[in-house]
């Protein structure tokens, strides 16, 4: 599996905290104070560093807001437990290892997710990254993962996850009890890597029994042919900042804008039954520089509960590039017998993540962009009913696509903002007047709901 990382921090809902301290909430307004141009989810950071007259550059990953503070262990005995569906952020010291601990029953299938954050000005090696590994109370190992930054050596968050899963075809790790989540680096001392301390977030989540028991092998059979790229006028979308603020996308052509150095999140409701295909395009350079950066955007996707699925390198020379993610099957809870990982880890419905990095090293030869940047996505087959689940996942819903996200996915709003909170576009006025305006919307709408 090539390496992953990337440069942006958060996502929404329960556990997905809601972001941006500039943002002021009145009952259904949300409203933008002392920005100069109209702020769209996810990127209010950016708008705050216009505000204050300082350079624009890429936002840092943006932690979920309810992320709570905690300590990795050096020794398993002194490990903080980690509450399913909530959000942490930690620290990893450049070398030895840091523990967390789960207590989990013996039915339910258990995944976290951990996001490491390199500091900003670090640098890193080829093969440096993230190791996160499982195991139980007796040191028997359940899973482990790496994900690197791969050849563009350019830093950014990136995310590997640990599974603890009850599977009659996997003889191990099946017993109630404690557990427990060890994250290091992988290459500390490897050459061109820092030794800087790296922030990460963690998120655990719970999968429960399905009420009959199913087939111990994938299915066989789907459409494996090589994607067609969807074709279409593109219409603008702005990325978010990281996972808690992933700017949902439905099927269709989007247009985005990225700079060197920055990582771009969004999601796409995908349900049991469909497929995903996805292609990137990145536009010509208008600088005139020449040369080619390896690797130069780099595009990964993630499963619901954050644990990486596949992932395409486009290089660039300056002119138009192409690249397509893996054909991935349909939907289905019976992937996850297969022996690829790929296949694997489409086991579940839910929100499925993009992540688009392009590298610095852009920046040497074509410079700092931004860089037009075209997402053509594809959901294909008919949406049909999942597995009989005995009990609630946690974070609830989060193995399952709703109305709201549907909906979220077609407006570009993460589910939950209200009407109102959609129209967040104050530029260049008081904050008097903001509160104003953000009253006079709410009046709005809630006129229009009376008489609807």
């Amino acid at each position: 599996m090539r390496g992953r990382c990337r440069t942006a921090w958060g996502r929404a809902g329960a556990w997905r905290g809601r972001r941006h301290s500039v943002v002021v909430r009145l009952g259904a307004v949300a409203v933008v104070l002392g920005t100069t141009a109209a702020v769209i989810p996810g990127q209010a950071a950016s708008a705050a560093a216009g505000a204050s007259g300082t350079a624009q550059s890429p936002s840092p990953y943006a932690f979920a807001d309810d992320a709570r503070s905690i300590k990795g262990a050096r020794s398993t005995a002194d490990a903080v437990a980690l509450t399913p569906g909530t959000a942490y952020k930690s620290s990893l010291p450049s070398s030895g290892k840091v523990n967390y601990r789960l207590e989990l029953d013996a039915t339910s299938n258990a995944y976290v997710s951990v996001t490491a954050v390199p500091s900003p000005g670090s640098t890193v090696s080829v093969i440096d990254g993230i190791k996160v590994s499982v195991e139980d109370d007796d040191g028997t190992p359940c899973s482990d993962e790496r994900a690197s930054f791969g050849a563009a050596r350019s830093p950014h968050p990136i995310a590997a996850w640990g599974r603890r899963e009850i599977s009659p075809i996997k003889p191990l790790c099946r017993e109630a009890g404690t557990y427990y989540v060890t994250v290091e680096r992988v290459d500390p001392k490897g050459e061109g890597s820092s030794p800087d301390a790296w922030d990460l977030e963690l998120v655990a989540m719970t999968e429960p029994r399905t009420a009959k028991t199913g087939p111990t092998s994938a299915p066989e059979v789907w459409n494996s042919a090589s994607p067609q790229p969807l074709q279409g006028e593109a219409e603008d979308r702005r990325g978010g900042a990281g996972f808690a603020g992933a700017t949902p996308l439905d099927q269709g052509v989007w247009r985005d804008d990225i700079r060197p150095g920055q990582t771009l999140f969004y999601e796409v409701p995908v349900d049991w039954g469909q497929q995903l295909q996805v292609t990137a395009d990145l536009g010509s350079s208008a600088s005139g520089g020449t040369g080619y950066a390896p690797d130069a955007l780099d595009l990964d996707l993630y499963n619901p509960a954050r644990g990486p699925v596949a992932d395409v390198g486009v290089g660039y020379n300056g002119g138009q590039k192409s690249g397509s993610l893996p054909p991935l099957p349909p939907v289905d809870h019976a992937n996850r017998n297969a022996a690829i990982g790929q296949i694997g880890a489409m086991r579940f419905a839910g929100s499925y993540y993009l992540v688009a990095h392009l590298a610095e090293s852009v920046a040497d030869s074509f410079g700092d962009g931004p860089f037009p940047m075209t997402l053509r996505v594809k959901v294909s087959g008919q949406a049909r009913s999942g597995p009989e689940y005995v009990g609630e996942s946690e974070p609830k819903g989060v193995f399952e696509v709703s109305e709201q996200d549907r909906e979220a996915a077609a407006e570009g709003v993460a589910g939950g903002d209200d009407t109102a909170m959609r129209v967040v576009a104050v530029g260049g006025i008081g904050t008097g007047s903001a509160l104003l305006v953000g009253l006079g919307v709410w009046t709005v709408v809630a006129r229009r709901r009376n008489a609807g």
